[in-house]
Protein backbone atom coordinates (compact mmCIF):
# COMPACT_ATOMS: atom_id res chain seq x y z
CA UNK A 1 0.00 0.00 0.00
CA UNK A 2 2.67 2.40 0.92
CA UNK A 3 4.96 1.71 -2.30
CA UNK A 4 1.34 1.82 -4.53
CA UNK A 5 1.09 5.30 -2.87
CA UNK A 6 4.49 6.29 -3.17
CA UNK A 7 4.25 5.60 -6.87
CA UNK A 8 0.67 7.32 -7.54
CA UNK A 9 2.60 10.65 -6.14
CA UNK A 10 5.63 10.47 -8.55
CA UNK A 11 3.07 9.75 -11.45
CA UNK A 12 1.49 13.16 -10.39
CA UNK A 13 4.96 14.70 -10.33
CA UNK A 14 5.75 13.44 -13.86
CA UNK A 15 2.54 14.73 -15.28
CA UNK A 16 3.28 18.16 -13.39
CA UNK A 17 6.80 18.55 -15.03
CA UNK A 18 5.54 17.51 -18.62
CA UNK A 19 2.75 20.24 -18.54
CA UNK A 20 5.59 22.70 -16.99
CA UNK A 21 7.66 21.39 -20.05
CA UNK A 22 4.99 22.29 -22.64
CA UNK A 23 4.52 25.56 -21.23
CA UNK A 24 7.85 26.67 -21.46
CA UNK A 25 8.15 24.82 -25.10
CA UNK A 26 5.45 27.53 -26.11
CA UNK A 27 6.97 30.21 -23.64
CA UNK A 28 10.27 29.72 -26.38
CA UNK A 29 8.01 29.76 -29.33
CA UNK A 30 5.49 32.66 -28.54
CA UNK A 31 8.87 34.83 -27.32
CA UNK A 32 10.26 34.47 -30.54
CA UNK A 33 7.74 35.10 -33.05
CA UNK A 34 6.70 38.04 -30.88
CA UNK A 35 10.07 39.46 -31.62
CA UNK A 36 9.69 38.23 -35.15
CA UNK A 37 6.27 39.90 -35.86
CA UNK A 38 6.50 42.88 -33.06
CA UNK A 39 3.54 41.55 -31.36
CA UNK A 40 3.88 43.36 -27.92
CA UNK A 41 0.69 41.20 -26.84
CA UNK A 42 2.13 37.74 -27.47
CA UNK A 43 5.36 38.96 -25.23
CA UNK A 44 3.15 39.94 -22.71
CA UNK A 45 1.39 36.53 -22.61
CA UNK A 46 4.83 35.15 -22.20
CA UNK A 47 5.81 37.12 -19.44
CA UNK A 48 2.28 36.22 -17.30
CA UNK A 49 2.56 32.39 -18.23
CA UNK A 50 5.80 32.34 -16.57
CA UNK A 51 3.89 32.66 -13.01
CA UNK A 52 2.45 29.62 -14.09
CA UNK A 53 5.69 28.09 -14.87
CA UNK A 54 7.28 29.34 -11.72
CA UNK A 55 3.97 27.87 -9.50
CA UNK A 56 4.66 24.15 -11.04
CA UNK A 57 8.35 24.40 -9.86
CA UNK A 58 7.39 25.07 -6.54
CA UNK A 59 5.09 22.74 -6.28
CA UNK A 60 7.29 19.58 -7.75
CA UNK A 61 9.90 20.79 -5.10
CA UNK A 62 7.24 21.31 -2.35
CA UNK A 63 6.08 17.79 -3.41
CA UNK A 64 9.55 15.81 -3.96
CA UNK A 65 10.93 17.12 -0.44
CA UNK A 66 7.07 15.92 1.30
CA UNK A 67 8.71 12.17 -0.48
CA UNK A 68 11.55 12.34 0.52
CA UNK A 69 10.96 13.39 4.01
CA UNK A 70 8.03 11.02 4.39
CA UNK A 71 9.31 7.74 2.41
CA UNK A 72 12.75 8.44 2.83
CA UNK A 73 13.94 6.90 -0.88
CA UNK A 74 17.22 5.15 -1.74
CA UNK A 75 18.72 4.32 -4.91
CA UNK A 76 17.20 3.91 -7.70
CA UNK A 77 13.81 6.31 -5.82
CA UNK A 78 15.47 8.83 -4.82
CA UNK A 79 17.59 9.48 -8.23
CA UNK A 80 13.95 9.28 -9.90
CA UNK A 81 13.16 12.46 -7.63
CA UNK A 82 16.31 14.41 -7.21
CA UNK A 83 16.35 13.66 -11.16
CA UNK A 84 12.81 15.72 -11.26
CA UNK A 85 13.75 18.15 -9.20
CA UNK A 86 16.67 19.07 -11.32
CA UNK A 87 14.51 18.81 -14.37
CA UNK A 88 12.15 21.51 -13.05
CA UNK A 89 14.91 23.99 -12.08
CA UNK A 90 16.45 23.64 -15.40
CA UNK A 91 12.71 24.34 -17.34
CA UNK A 92 12.38 27.50 -15.07
CA UNK A 93 15.59 29.04 -16.18
CA UNK A 94 14.68 27.95 -19.72
CA UNK A 95 11.55 30.14 -18.94
CA UNK A 96 12.80 33.22 -17.66
CA UNK A 97 15.38 33.21 -20.74
CA UNK A 98 12.18 33.29 -23.34
CA UNK A 99 10.92 35.95 -20.40
CA UNK A 100 13.69 38.20 -21.82
CA UNK A 101 13.31 37.66 -25.26
CA UNK A 102 9.75 39.21 -24.63
CA UNK A 103 11.29 41.70 -23.23
CA UNK A 104 13.18 42.40 -25.79
CA UNK A 105 10.34 42.45 -28.09
CA UNK A 106 8.61 44.89 -25.90
CA UNK A 107 11.61 46.83 -25.77
CA UNK A 108 12.05 47.29 -29.67
CA UNK A 109 8.51 47.75 -30.31
CA UNK A 110 8.62 51.22 -31.79
CA UNK A 111 11.54 50.55 -33.90
CA UNK A 112 12.11 49.13 -37.66
CA UNK A 113 14.83 46.20 -37.75
CA UNK A 114 17.79 47.01 -39.44
CA UNK A 115 17.49 43.80 -41.29
CA UNK A 116 14.30 40.78 -41.71
CA UNK A 117 15.09 38.50 -38.68
CA UNK A 118 16.06 35.24 -40.42
CA UNK A 119 18.65 32.76 -38.63
CA UNK A 120 16.97 34.11 -34.56
CA UNK A 121 13.78 32.06 -36.19
CA UNK A 122 16.17 28.73 -37.33
CA UNK A 123 17.96 29.18 -34.02
CA UNK A 124 15.11 29.15 -31.82
CA UNK A 125 13.08 26.28 -34.01
CA UNK A 126 16.05 24.44 -33.43
CA UNK A 127 16.19 24.94 -29.69
CA UNK A 128 12.12 24.16 -28.92
CA UNK A 129 13.25 20.89 -31.12
CA UNK A 130 15.52 19.80 -28.65
CA UNK A 131 13.35 20.61 -25.69
CA UNK A 132 10.64 18.67 -27.10
CA UNK A 133 13.24 16.06 -27.50
CA UNK A 134 14.91 16.08 -24.04
CA UNK A 135 11.32 15.89 -22.34
CA UNK A 136 10.49 12.39 -25.00
CA UNK A 137 13.77 10.90 -23.73
CA UNK A 138 12.85 11.59 -19.69
CA UNK A 139 9.77 9.98 -20.62
CA UNK A 140 11.01 7.04 -22.09
CA UNK A 141 14.23 7.09 -19.88
CA UNK A 142 16.26 7.23 -22.96
CA UNK A 143 19.68 7.40 -21.87
CA UNK A 144 20.80 7.04 -25.76
CA UNK A 145 18.07 9.52 -26.77
CA UNK A 146 19.21 11.68 -24.38
CA UNK A 147 22.88 11.67 -25.82
CA UNK A 148 22.09 12.54 -28.77
CA UNK A 149 20.06 15.47 -28.36
CA UNK A 150 22.78 17.05 -26.27
CA UNK A 151 24.73 16.74 -29.58
CA UNK A 152 22.61 19.18 -30.96
CA UNK A 153 23.38 22.05 -29.15
CA UNK A 154 26.74 22.43 -30.89
CA UNK A 155 24.35 23.33 -34.25
CA UNK A 156 22.67 25.78 -31.25
CA UNK A 157 26.32 26.98 -30.52
CA UNK A 158 27.06 27.48 -34.51
CA UNK A 159 23.85 29.55 -34.84
CA UNK A 160 25.22 31.90 -32.10
CA UNK A 161 28.22 32.60 -33.93
CA UNK A 162 26.88 32.65 -36.81
CA UNK A 163 24.75 35.88 -35.51
CA UNK A 164 27.11 37.27 -33.16
CA UNK A 165 29.74 37.64 -36.24
CA UNK A 166 26.64 39.47 -37.95
CA UNK A 167 25.73 41.59 -35.43
CA UNK A 168 29.40 42.71 -35.26
CA UNK A 169 29.55 43.32 -38.61
CA UNK A 170 26.53 45.50 -38.45
CA UNK A 171 27.44 47.54 -35.31
CA UNK A 172 30.98 48.42 -37.00
CA UNK A 173 28.59 49.63 -40.09
CA UNK A 174 26.59 51.55 -38.66
CA UNK A 175 26.59 53.07 -35.26
CA UNK A 176 23.16 54.24 -34.83
CA UNK A 177 21.76 50.27 -34.98
CA UNK A 178 24.22 49.27 -32.05
CA UNK A 179 21.25 49.39 -29.64
CA UNK A 180 19.20 46.96 -31.44
CA UNK A 181 21.92 44.49 -32.52
CA UNK A 182 22.66 44.67 -28.70
CA UNK A 183 19.15 43.58 -28.38
CA UNK A 184 19.29 41.05 -30.86
CA UNK A 185 22.74 39.20 -29.65
CA UNK A 186 20.84 39.16 -26.01
CA UNK A 187 18.37 37.18 -27.71
CA UNK A 188 20.80 35.20 -29.51
CA UNK A 189 22.34 34.24 -26.21
CA UNK A 190 19.11 33.66 -24.32
CA UNK A 191 18.49 30.83 -26.85
CA UNK A 192 22.03 29.67 -26.45
CA UNK A 193 21.54 29.27 -22.47
CA UNK A 194 18.15 27.30 -23.13
CA UNK A 195 20.21 25.13 -25.40
CA UNK A 196 22.55 25.08 -22.51
CA UNK A 197 19.89 24.31 -20.04
CA UNK A 198 18.72 20.91 -22.56
CA UNK A 199 22.21 19.91 -22.18
CA UNK A 200 21.69 19.93 -18.17
CA UNK A 201 18.42 18.04 -18.29
CA UNK A 202 20.34 15.45 -20.81
CA UNK A 203 22.46 14.98 -18.39
CA UNK A 204 20.05 13.88 -15.56
CA UNK A 205 18.80 11.42 -18.03
CA UNK A 206 21.79 9.73 -18.02
CA UNK A 207 22.19 9.59 -14.08
CA UNK A 208 18.64 8.56 -13.80
CA UNK A 209 19.05 5.56 -15.75
CA UNK A 210 22.88 4.64 -14.59
CA UNK A 211 23.62 6.55 -11.61
CA UNK A 212 26.16 8.58 -13.17
CA UNK A 213 26.59 12.16 -13.27
CA UNK A 214 28.22 12.68 -17.06
CA UNK A 215 29.53 15.80 -18.90
CA UNK A 216 27.81 16.05 -22.02
CA UNK A 217 29.24 19.58 -23.05
CA UNK A 218 32.68 18.26 -23.91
Amino acid sequence: MVRRVFEDRLTELHETLMAMGLLVEEAIYKSVKSLVDKNVELALEVVLDDKQINEYEIEIETKCFELIALQQPVGTDLRRIATMLKVATDLERMADHAVSIAKATIRLKNETYVKPLIDIPKMAELVKEIVRESLDAYIALDREAAIEVSKKDDQIDKYFSMIFLELVEIMQQDKERIHQAIHFLLVAQHLERIGDYVTNVCEWIVYLKTGQLVDLNK
